[in-house]
């Protein structure tokens, strides 16, 4: 199926995609701010440059994009052109994503994920939910956390 777009049209618009500051991270970071939690953003000294650290707790978040990382819910399709390069290009995500979380955890930090579909989408889970359980994982010595939407 040929793109309805052009592709000056198409690349516009991919560059206005967004890779931090996306809106569920700002829910997230106003809602654990609002508890209390500080935190720094998008360490570039840190691999994956993850979204929220909290040095404090020895602790990162990242909130991943659902389509972006290929993430197993409702938010996620495959586009039905150019199937191989978004396949490649998704499974090259899932790799860095591991070896991120690799890197880190050898560093000694505990490492959290927080998935689009947990915030928004039918399967969302109420904000307050999200925001006591990355709370509690703060404040606890338990090494990893995920939160998934309720349909994944």
């Amino acid at each position: 199926m040929p793109d309805i777009v052009s592709p000056e049209q198409r690349s516009r618009m991919m560059a206005g995609i967004r890779g931090k500051d996306t809106k569920p991270e700002m829910v997230l970071r106003k809602g654990l701010h609002a508890l209390g939690f500080r935190f720094r953003l998008h360490d570039r000294k840190l691999p994956g440059t993850p979204d929220l650290v909290f040095p404090r707790y020895g602790a990162i978040i990242f909130v991943h994009g659902c389509f972006w990382h290929g993430h197993d819910c409702h938010l996620f399709r495959l586009p039905g052109t150019r199937t191989e390069f978004w396949h490649s290009k998704i499974e090259r995500n899932r790799t860095v994503d591991a070896r991120t979380v690799v890197a880190l955890r050898d560093s000694g930090w505990r490492v959290g994920t927080v998935w689009e579909c947990a915030i928004r989408g039918k399967g969302r889970i109420p904000l307050e939910d999200v925001l006591d359980t990355c709370a509690s994982w703060l404040k606890s010595t338990t090494a990893e956390l995920e939160i998934r939407g309720s349909n994944t």
